[in-house]
């Protein structure tokens, strides 16, 4: 019953606006490239894999705007509208990935005609939207085997269907351990300073009727140490080819209490979240969003006037705290580098 956030539906990109849940669902429509850009940035979509599909379907919107005399001018303005799109976000690595596929896409068209070319980087577009929602299927019938029955598995941010074109990563396994008849129950931290984990991952999860627990982040150390846990999944906005991973800030310290307390810490992630041209995890950039996330809590101010703020939006797990990484062709676990390398030679 997982929602899908993101579609294409008369000639405008439609997305959930993810900043006024769990209160309100209220669908938004964007009709040209700046305004996907603008909800990419501002978080009406969030989560790695939807940023993907939304930067798509925003280059597809630009592309179908563009005026251009021949297939040069038409791809000089493409470029500049992806380089638009590139700026919105530096961390998840699926943005850059979709826009070069839609650019790659393009130019395999050079010598058609432009209508021709700018409906098939729609069609693209939606191809991978469609694709999405597979791999994060197959992902999960790969991690539903790690689940026992009856497990009580902590999540941090949010992995689910809402972070994707639909079911989701790390919830996603949770799903696909559902549907396979196990007994699953989710521990949600609520995820400061943006709450995806008591707004997103609690919302979907209690709309699936998979039960979820909602706790503040600074009580899984606790809950860990009375046997309250039985393992930790999470998702991952870009993997270095070492396996270091990137993921909502907090979740490196989650993953030292797993450690600490002997439990398995599972990344799930498709393909296009790892980044082999990263050797290790300091090379990943990491966003530094506004103060005003922490400070406030919608227009209430908390803090006061005049501090210093910090707001890094991601941290990086080093690959020795990582149990596994989940993929949909399969699970690497120990030699990250070697193991996450071949899964790109697979053609299954």
């Amino acid at each position: 019953m997982s929602i899908n956030p993101i579609e294409y539906r008369n000639g405008a990109c439609r997305m959930i606006d993810q900043r006024r849940l769990p209160s309100e669902e209220v669908w938004l429509e964007y009709r040209d490239y700046q305004g996907v850009a603008e909800a990419i940035r501002s978080m009406v979509v969030r989560g790695a894999p939807a940023i993907g599909v939304a930067a798509a379907y925003g280059a597809a919107l630009g592309a179908r705007d563009i005026e251009a005399a021949d297939f040069a001018g038409f791809m000089q303005e493409l470029e500049r509208v992806c380089a638009v799109l590139a700026a919105t976000r530096p961390t998840a690595v699926n943005l850059f990935w979709a826009l070069e596929r839609i650019k790659t896409r393009a130019v395999q068209l050079t010598g058609k005609a432009l209508g021709e070319i700018k409906a098939a980087l729609l069609h693209e577009a939606q191809v991978m939207a469609i694709e999405d929602e597979a791999i994060n299927r197959a992902m999960g019938r790969h991690g539903a085997a790690l689940l026992s029955d009856g497990a009580r598995v902590l999540t941090h941010c949010n992995a689910g269907a809402l972070a994707t074109a639909g079911y989701g990563t790390a919830l996603g396994v949770i799903r696909a351990a559902v549907e396979s008849g196990k007994q699953v129950s989710v521990l949600a931290d609520e995820t400061r300073p943006f709450l995806q984990g008591s707004r997103l991952t609690a919302w979907e999860l209690h709309r699936d009727n998979i039960p979820v627990t909602l706790i503040c982040d600074n009580m899984a150390g606790t809950l860990m140490r009375q046997g309250a846990v039985d393992c930790v999944i999470v998702g991952a906005d870009r993997i270095a080819a070492n396996g270091d991973v990137a993921n909502k800030i907090g979740t490196y310290s989650v993953a030292v209490l797993a450690r600490e307390h002997g439990l398995p810490f599972y990344v799930a992630a498709p393909l296009s979240t790892i980044d082999l041209s990263l050797n290790h995890g300091d090379q990943i950039p990491i966003e530094e969003r506004s103060p005003q996330e922490i400070t406030h809590c919608g227009n209430v101010r908390l803090a006061p006037e005049g501090i210093q703020v910090r707001n890094p939006a991601f941290d990086v797990t080093p690959a020795r705290l990582v149990t596994a990484i989940i993929t949909e062709r399969g699970v690497v676990q120990g030699d990250y580098l070697n193991g996450l390398a071949a899964l790109f030679n697979r053609t299954d």
